[in-house]
C-alpha cells in the first residue's frame, strides 16, 4: 500500500489528508479488494502534484510492491479512441479488444489484462486529467473499475471541481493548511521573509499553484520584506491568465458588477447594482486631485479629469439578472447577503485585471452609495482607495473611525489613513495602531510590513513599533523578546509610562530570571512613580500586576500575593480581553486556579467577539492551565483542545505546541501513554518541552520508575524561567517530592520542598493546602506523622477528583506498609472506584493490586454506571456523527489505541453492541 505515515516524503503539497484516502483503496487492493478513488481539485490546486507524488513515491518505496501505470489525458487527443487506454497498459500490453472498436469488448480486454498482472503483484493506475480521456479509453476505464471486484488493482484518477464521474467516491482537495504553504513557500524561496511568506499565504488561500506562481514573481527585495508584496498573482502567472479567461467571456455588465463586488466583499447585492447604475450614468467618477475628490464625495459625488461624465440620457438600471452569467460558470454565490466569489484568488483578479481608473470610479461609486446609506466606515474606506495624494481631513475621519471597528476593518482604516496623511510623525502614529490592529485581527505578517513602513522620522512610533515587534513573538517562544520590552520599558518610563507599563507587563517573566529581577523591579518603580491614582480600571490592574511581579523580584512573597490579589479583585470592572489575561495570569501565581480560569475563559469570549483573533488560543492556553491548577480536567481538556484548533489552524505551531503539552500532561496523568506520547510527538522544539518533560515524567511514575521520573522533574524546577513556568515550576513539586522519597533524594530537595510549602500556604486555596499536607505526610520522619498530614489532606474542603484519589492511594500505601491493612483497604478502595470512574486505568490497576496486597479480594470490575466522562462523550459523538477511529483519533490529538480503548467502555457502560445502537440512544439522551 501507499504509506500515509509517509506523507512527508511526497513533496511540499503535504496532502495528508488525500493520502490517507489512497493508503485506504491501495491497501484494499493489495487485500484482494480493488477499486477507484477520483481526486477533484480546481485549477493549480495540486492534484497532478499530488499524482505525480504518489507515483515516486510508490516506485521508490514498493519497488517490487506495485505495477504503477500512467497516463495523461490531452485535449488535443479526445478524438482518437482508445489513446489513453493504450498509453496506460502500454507496460503490460496491448488488449486485443482494441482493435475491434467495440466499448464493451475494450473493457472486458482491459479487466483481463489488468487482472493477470495484478496476480503477480497488485497493480496501481494512475489517470491525471481524465476528463480530457478519449471518451473510449473512459469508457473501458470505468466498465473495468466497477468489476474489478476481488483483483488486486487500485485505479485513481484525477479531474477538475464539477468533472466527477458519477457512480465513484470522490476525494476533493481541502485548501492547504498554513504551515503545509509555509512549507511549499521555502521549499521554492528559503530565503522568504516570515511576514512576507504569511502575506502570500493569506493571498493563496490555500492554492498550491498560486503559491508557486506567488513566490516565483517575487523581486529580491520583495523576498526580504524591502519592497511591497504583490497583492494578488502576477501578470504572468498561468493560473491568472486562467482565471482572466473565464472572466473575459463574461458580459461587459456582469464584469462590472465582479468588479464592484470584489472592491467591497461585503457590500449586499443591492448596493453593488445601485453602485453600477450610478457608474453607467455617469453621475459620479473619480479625480487624481484628492482635495477636490474629497469634497465632491462628501456632497455626494465625484469629478473627473480622465473620464468624461454623462450628464444626459437615462442608462438601463443593473439587475440581479446581470449576476447570471457569472454565477452559472460557478464563479460567484449571489445571495442577500452579498457576493461570494469562487476563491479569493478569483475575487483578486476580478479586480487587478480592471485599469485603474476603472478601479477608482468603481471605488468612487460605491463610497457615494454607502454615504447614502449611512455606511459610514465603509464610506470611508471606498473614498480612501478611490483618493491619490494627501488628504489630512479624510485621513483624520479614518483613523476617528478605526478606533470604533474591530480590529480587521481597523487595521485597513488605518493603513489608509497613514497614506493620505501628510505629517511624518502622525503617519507613523497611524501604522503603528493600524499594526497592532492587524496583528489582533491574527495577521502578523501584515503586521510587520506596516510596522517596516513607519518612517524613520516617527519619534516615540519607533520605539513603541519595537515593544509590538517583541509582543508579537511572546507567542512563538523568540529569545530576546523579554530584552526587548525592558529596554523599552526603560526608554519611555518617564515621557511615556503607558507604554512602558505595558512593556513591563509582558515582559513579566523577566521578574523571575536572576540576572534581570534587580532591574525589572527597578523599572517597575519608575513607572509607578507617574500612578496619579484616578486611572481606569484595567491600568489600575495593570499597575497591580506589575507591583506584585516587582515583589517577586524582590523576593517579597507576602507583599506579591497582596497585590496580585488586588489585580484579581479588579477584573470584574474589566471588559478588555488583555488586562483579564493579566489578572488570570496573576490568579494562576497566587494559586487561585478556578478563578483564573473563570477570567481566561471570559477573556476568550470577550477577545473572539471584539475579532481580536490572536489573543484567543493565548486566553484558552490560561484556561487550560488554570483548569489543570485546580483539578478540573475536563475543562483544561477542553480549553486545550479549543486552542490547539485555533492556533494550529491559523498559523501558529507553536503555540499549538504549548496546547499540545498541556493535553499530553493530561493524558499522562491519567495514565494514557499511547495518546501522551502522540501529542508529545506533535509538540515543536521551543518553550514547551518543559511541560513535555513533565507529561514523560508522569509516564514514569505509572511505570515505577521513580529515579527517572525525579531526574526529569528536578531538571524542571531548575531550568531558567521560560513561558509558562511560572505555574510549571509549582505544579511539578508534588510530584517530584514523591518521585524523590522513592528515589532516596529526599534531603537534597528540602530547599524545594520548604518554598512549595511557603507558597501553597499563601494561597489559601484547598487545592494546593491539600498538596502541601500530602508533600508533608511524604517528608514525615514516621508513619504516625504521615498519618496525621494525609488526614489533614483528605479534610480539605473541595478536594475531590484526581490528586484527591492519588492521595488515598498514597495513604492507603503507606498503611498496608505499616501493616494497617483494614483502614488502609477503604482509602485504596475509595482511590481505585474514583481512578475507574476517571478512566485512568494504570492508576486504577495500582490501587486495585493494593487491595489486593492489604488482604481484599477485588474482582476487576466493568465500567459502572450509564455515566459517560467528558473524553469519552466527545469521542462518542464523534463516532456517532460517522468518524472512523483514526478520524476521531487526529480530531481529538488521541492515540487510535487510545480510541479503541473509550469506545469499548463507551459501549459497555451504555449497554450497546454496535455504533449504529450507540448513535440512537445518544440521540434519545
Amino acid at each position: 500500500m501507499i504509506d500515509a505515515p509517509a506523507v512527508h516524503k511526497l513533496g511540499p503539497v503535504g496532502r495528508a489528508d488525500a493520502l490517507v484516502d489512497i493508503s485506504r483503496l491501495t491497501s484494499a487492493a493489495t487485500a484482494g479488494h480493488g477499486g477507484l478513488l477520483v481526486i477533484s481539485a480546481g485549477p493549480g490546486e495540486g492534484r497532478t502534484a499530488l499524482l505525480h507524488a504518489v507515483a515516486q513515491h510508490a516506485v521508490a518505496q514498493h519497488a517490487g510492491g506495485f505495477t504503477v501505470l500512467t497516463v495523461s489525458g490531452f485535449a488535443d487527443e479526445r478524438d482518437l479512441p482508445y489513446a489513453g487506454l493504450r498509453t496506460l497498459l502500454a507496460p503490460l500490453a496491448t488488449p486485443s479488444g482494441l482493435d475491434a472498436g467495440d466499448p464493451l469488448a475494450a473493457g472486458i480486454a482491459a479487466l483481463s489484462l489488468l487482472g493477470t498482472a495484478a496476480r503477480t503483484r497488485p497493480v496501481l493506475c494512475l489517470i491525471d486529467d481524465a476528463h480530457l480521456l478519449d471518451d473510449h479509453s473512459w469508457r473501458a476505464v470505468a466498465f473495468a473499475a466497477r468489476r474489478i471486484g476481488a483483483s488486486r488493482v487500485a485505479i485513481v484518477v484525477s479531474v477538475p471541481a464539477g468533472a466527477e464521474p458519477p457512480g465513484f467516491p470522490v476525494h476533493r482537495l481541502a485548501p492547504l493548511g498554513p504551515a503545509a504553504a509555509r512549507r511549499l513557500l521555502a521549499a521554492h524561496a528559503p530565503d522568504l521573509a516570515d511576514d512576507v511568506a504569511g502575506t502570500l499565504t493569506e493571498i493563496a488561500a490555500g492554492h498550491p499553484g498560486a503559491l508557486i506562481d506567488l513566490v516565483r514573481g517575487l523581486s529580491p527585495e520583495q523576498r526580504r520584506g524591502y519592497a511591497p508584496a504583490p497583492e494578488t498573482l502576477p501578470p504572468d502567472s498561468p493560473l491568472r491568465r486562467r482565471l482572466a479567461a473565464e472572466l473575459h467571456t463574461l458580459p461587459p455588465r456582469t464584469r462590472q458588477l465582479l468588479l464592484l463586488a470584489a472592491a467591497a466583499p461585503d457590500a449586499s447585492p443591492d448596493t453593488l447594482l445601485s453602485a453600477a447604475t450610478l457608474i453607467e450614468s455617469g453621475a459620479t467618477t473619480h479625480d487624481s486631485g484628492s482635495a477636490q475628490q474629497g469634497r465632491a464625495a462628501r456632497d455626494g459625488g465625484m469629478t473627473s479629469d480622465s473620464e468624461p461624465t454623462t450628464t444626459g440620457g437615462a442608462a438601463e438600471p443593473f439587475g440581479l439578472g446581470d449576476f447570471t452569467a457569472a454565477e452559472r460558470r460557478g464563479l460567484v454565490t449571489v445571495t442577500a447577503a452579498g457576493v461570494r466569489f469562487r476563491g479569493p484568488l478569483m475575487r483578486g483578479v476580478a479586480y487587478h485585471e480592471m485599469p485603474v481608473a476603472r478601479r477608482r470610479s468603481a471605488h468612487a461609486a460605491l463610497a457615494a452609495v454607502l454615504a447614502e446609506r449611512g455606511a459610514r466606515l465603509p464610506a470611508l474606506l471606498q473614498r480612501a482607495a478611490a483618493t491619490t495624494g494627501p488628504d489630512a481631513a479624510l485621513a483624520d475621519d479614518l483613523a476617528a473611525a478605526a478606533r470604533e471597528a474591530d480590529p480587521v476593518v481597523a487595521a485597513e482604516a488605518g493603513r489608509y489613513a497613514a497614506a493620505l496623511c501628510p505629517s511624518p510623525t502622525e503617519k507613523a502614529g497611524l501604522l503603528l495602531a493600524a499594526a497592532r490592529s492587524a496583528w489582533l485581527a491574527g495577521r502578523p505578517h501584515r503586521a510587520g510590513q506596516l510596522i517596516r513602513r513607519i518612517p524613520a522620522a516617527g519619534g516615540a512610533a519607533r520605539v513603541r513599533a519595537r515593544a509590538l515587534t517583541a509582543e508579537m513573538s511572546l507567542p512563538e517562544g523568540r529569545p530576546g523578546a523579554r530584552d526587548v520590552l525592558l529596554d523599552v520599558a526603560a526608554e519611555l518610563a518617564e515621557s511615556d509610562p503607558g507604554t512602558a507599563l505595558e512593556a513591563l507587563a509582558l515582559a513579566g517573566e523577566s521578574a523571575c530570571r536572576s540576572g534581570e529581577q534587580t532591574r525589572y523591579a527597578a523599572l517597575a518603580r519608575r513607572v509607578a512613580a507617574a500612578q496619579r491614582g484616578d486611572e481606569a480600571p484595567a491600568v489600575t490592574l495593570t499597575f497591580h500586576h506589575v507591583a506584585g511581579l516587582a515583589c517577586i523580584a524582590d523576593g517579597d512573597e507576602p507583599a506579591s500575593f497582596a497585590r496580585l490579589r488586588q489585580a484579581v479583585a479588579l477584573a470584574d470592572r474589566v471588559a478588555e480581553p488583555g488586562p483579564l489575561l493579566r489578572a488570570a495570569t496573576a490568579g494562576i501565581l497566587i494559586g487561585d486556579g478556578r478563578r483564573s480560569a473563570a477570567l481566561a475563559g471570559r477573556a476568550a469570549v470577550l477577545a473572539r467577539e471584539a475579532g481580536a483573533s490572536v489573543l484567543v488560543p493565548q486566553a484558552l492556553e490560561l484556561a487550560a492551565l488554570a483548569g489543570m491548577a485546580s483539578g478540573d480536567y475536563p475543562a483544561a481538556n477542553e480549553a486545550a483542545m479549543d486552542g490547539a484548533a485555533i492556533a494550529g489552524g491559523s498559523g501558529q505551531p507553536i503555540l499549538a505546541g504549548a496546547h499540545l503539552a498541556v493535553l499530553a500532561v493530561l493524558a499522562a496523568l491519567v495514565g494514557d501513554r499511547d495518546t501522551a506520547l502522540t501529542r508529545i510527538a506533535s509538540v515543536p522544539d521551543g518553550p514547551s518541552r518543559p511541560m513535555c518533560e513533565w507529561a514523560l515524567a508522569l509516564l514514569d511514575m505509572v511505570d515505577g520508575r521513580c529515579p527517572a521520573a525525579a531526574e526529569r522533574l528536578l531538571a524542571v524546577v531548575s531550568a531558567p524561567p521560560g513561558p509558562g513556568s511560572a505555574l510549571l515550576r509549582v505544579a511539578v513539586v508534588p510530584h517530584l517530592l514523591e518521585t524523590a522519597a522513592q528515589a532516596g533524594m529526599r534531603e537534597a530537595l528540602e530547599p524545594v520542598a520548604a518554598a512549595f510549602d511557603r507558597w501553597a500556604g499563601h494561597t489559601g486555596q484547598p487545592g494546593w493546602l491539600a498538596l502541601r499536607d500530602r508533600c508533608r505526610a511524604l517528608r514525615a520522619g514516621d508513619g504516625e506523622a504521615a498519618a496525621d498530614h494525609f488526614e489533614t489532606a483528605l479534610g480539605h474542603e473541595g478536594e475531590a477528583g484526581f490528586p484527591r484519589a492519588h492521595t488515598e492511594l498514597l495513604y492507603g500505601r503507606s498503611l498496608r506498609r505499616r501493616r494497617r491493612n483494614l483502614e488502609a483497604r477503604t482509602h485504596l478502595r475509595r482511590a481505585a472506584e474514583t481512578f475507574q470512574l476517571l478512566d485512568a486505568a494504570p492508576w486504577a490497576e495500582q490501587s486495585i493490586r493494593e487491595l489486593r496486597a492489604a488482604g481484599e479480594r477485588v474482582e476487576t470490575p466493568p465500567p459502572s454506571g450509564p455515566a459517560l466522562t467528558a473524553q469519552q462523550e466527545r469521542i462518542a459523538a464523534l463516532v456517532a456523527g460517522g468518524a472512523t477511529n483514526r478520524e476521531v483519533a487526529q480530531e481529538l490529538h488521541l492515540s487510535p489505541r487510545t480510541v479503541d480503548h473509550h469506545l469499548r467502555n463507551v459501549f459497555a457502560r451504555l449497554g450497546v453492541r454496535s455504533r449504529t445502537e450507540m448513535a440512537r440512544q445518544l440521540t434519545t439522551r
